[in-house]
C-alpha cells in the first residue's frame, strides 16, 4: 500500500495532503513496479484518488507502451506514472491527460 500526497506546486507551496492517491501495487526489492507479478495478478493493482470537493476516483494500474498508467474509468484518461523507484519520502510525478505534471511525495509505503 502507498500513499502519494501532492508535494509542493506554485498552487500549493506547502503541498496538500487532501490531494492524495492510496494504490495497491506489486513493487520488486528496488522499489520499482515487478511487472512479472503484476501480469499474474493485475486486479490487485489498484488505485483510489482523493480530491476536495470531488467524489473519490476508484481505478487500477495499466501497463502503457514502456511505462504505467493509472486509470480511473474503462476507456477513459489515464494518468501516467513516471518509471523509478517507490520508496517512503522519495517523489514521483503523475502527468495528467492534459499533460499537467503534479509531484507527488511518498508519505506512507507498507506491504500487505
Amino acid at each position: 500500500m502507498i500513499r502519494l500526497e501532492l508535494a509542493r506546486t506554485a498552487a500549493f507551496p506547502n503541498g496538500s495532503a487532501a490531494r492524495s492517491y492510496v494504490m495497491r501495487l506489486p513493487l520488486g526489492a528496488d522499489g520499482r513496479i515487478d511487472e512479472q507479478e503484476y501480469r499474474h495478478h493485475p486486479e490487485y493493482a489498484t488505485v483510489r484518488r482523493f480530491w476536495p470537493n470531488e467524489p473519490d476516483r476508484h481505478g487500477h494500474l495499466l501497463r502503457m507502451g514502456d511505462g504505467w498508467a493509472l486509470s480511473h474509468a474503462a476507456g477513459g484518461a489515464s494518468f501516467r506514472l513516471e518509471a523509478q523507484a517507490i520508496r517512503s519520502g522519495s517523489y514521483l510525478t503523475l502527468t495528467e491527460p492534459d499533460g499537467a505534471r503534479l509531484p507527488f511525495e511518498v508519505k506512507a509505503l507498507a506491504s500487505v
